[in-house]
């Protein structure tokens, strides 16, 4: 997938031994939640904030990681920033699955072994809806967070210098 500069993300690194704060040049930022759950070390730095079990888990955890968020524009670390409103879009976006399917799981069966990796349902039924209230307070409460970030002077600054620069 391409991102708006049509530089793709790039999953062929090795995430176990780069550090992006080291390195950012590496970094992409890709389409939505790419590399959400790959780019070290704000990977770890984000991800124990990160629940959307209930509205009041979802505050705490949204209010925590959109602070993690600031301080790493305060820093001017867009890797950071970026890492931490992909967190904030993965709340929503996890949040709205449950809260339409409480079991998580959209679609009926499994995805077929050429499609892993890949979104989409690949021919499979989609599961009917279950809503489910809290989650999808939860989910409203991580897009205001997400909005904000997304919205944020300086951070949209810090992308297009980035993407300049590496992208």
């Amino acid at each position: 997938m391409k991102n708006q500069t049509g530089k793709a993300f790039n999953y062929s690194l090795d995430f176990d031994k780069t550090d992006f704060r080291k390195h950012p040049e590496l970094y992409r930022v890709g389409k939505g939640e790419q590399g959400v759950l790959l780019v070290e070390p704000y990977k770890s730095e984000i991800l124990p904030h990160w629940r959307f079990k209930n509205p009041e888990v979802a505050r705490e955890s949204s209010e925590k990681i959109y602070t993690l968020f600031l301080e790493y524009l305060q820093q001017n670390d867009f890797v950071g920033a970026d890492m931490a409103r992909k967190f904030l879009q993965m709340g929503y976006t996890r949040s709205r699955r449950y809260a339409n399917h409480r079991s998580g799981q959209k679609y009926k069966g499994p995805v077929p072994d050429d499609k892993k990796g890949q979104s989409g349902a690949h021919g499979r039924p989609q599961l009917p809806l279950e809503p489910d209230p809290v989650k999808a307070e939860s989910a409203a409460i991580f897009k205001e967070k997400w909005d904000l970030a997304k919205g944020n002077g300086k951070y949209r600054q810090l992308m297009l210098e980035f993407k300049s620069l590496h992208e």
